[in-house]
């Protein structure tokens, strides 16, 4: 694909989507949006490809939040409209495949929801995390008053959102909204070797794991019980289940298909 702001490189089944934009701390645009929605579709359909790793380009910033020069002077109607239709966030957060965050520098407002959107988060050590969104009379639009307070819980989202503090790498792992932190420059390794092991399990279970664990923020315990229920039987249906069972018993390395 030839894009002017996302880059891609496929190793080993890992996708690693780079925000190219360093000049902009990586800002979202409409452009950056359009590109990264147009990747993660291509990626989806890629046999592979089993896990994606979303990162910013540089070292000052993983998304250092909205572009407000696109924005400052929209009408709300244009606003509205701008909004609407699919949604980065919601396109990154829907996908089958497992997502993994490295977050490199800044990850602010649009950055931070980028960041929430995925299944799993590393940050370096200098990494700085927040929702500032208040400082200019506005509120978290891309999922943060949503997403966040699963994380984090409601008293620590309200302080994020309300107050617009940041709050850096290991302050975010206790709270929850980072799930590891490591030195500044180990974070590609460590993002990179996560991945690579996620990458060698049956891409049938991954998917199904997803949907299941996605689903306990948005249905009651009884629901989600009988959710896990029928997918664990869809995946001992699978030709990976055989070939699981065979390797264990065997002991040597499966070879998943996805079938």
């Amino acid at each position: 694909m030839d894009l002017s702001s996302v880059r891609t490189e496929v190793e080993g089944r890992v996708a690693t989507v780079t925000i190219d934009r360093p000049e902009k701390r990586n800002a979202l645009n409409g452009v950056v949006r359009r590109e990264l929605i147009r990747t993660l579709d291509d990626l989806e359909s890629r046999e592979d490809v089993r896990v994606v790793v979303l990162t910013g380009a540089g070292e000052k910033a993983f998304v250092a939040g909205a572009d407000i020069d696109e924005f400052a002077n929209r009408t709300p109607l244009e606003q509205r409209a701008a909004m609407e239709g699919r949604r980065v966030f919601d396109v990154l957060a829907q996908l089958p495949k497992p997502t993994l965050a490295s977050i490199n520098g800044y990850a602010l407002g649009g950055g931070c929801e980028l960041a929430l959107a995925c299944d799993i988060r590393i940050a370096g050590r200098s990494a700085r995390l927040g929702q500032p969104e208040v400082n200019l009379g506005l509120l978290p639009g891309g999922g943060g008053t949503q997403r966040l307070p699963r994380l984090v819980g409601l008293g620590r989202a309200m302080r994020l959102t309300l107050t617009g503090e940041l709050i850096g790498a290991e302050e975010a792992e206790r709270i929850g909204l980072v799930d590891e932190v490591v030195d500044d420059d180990a974070l590609r390794a460590r993002t990179r070797e996560l991945a690579a092991s996620i990458a060698r399990q049956s891409p049938l279970a991954l998917k199904l794991i997803k949907q299941a664990v996605r689903a306990s923020a948005e249905m009651p315990l009884s629901a989600g019980l009988r959710l896990e229920r029928e997918l664990f039987v869809t995946a001992f249906s699978s030709e990976d289940r055989v070939e699981g069972v065979a390797a264990f018993l065997e002991k040597r390395a499966p070879d998943f298909r996805g079938r």
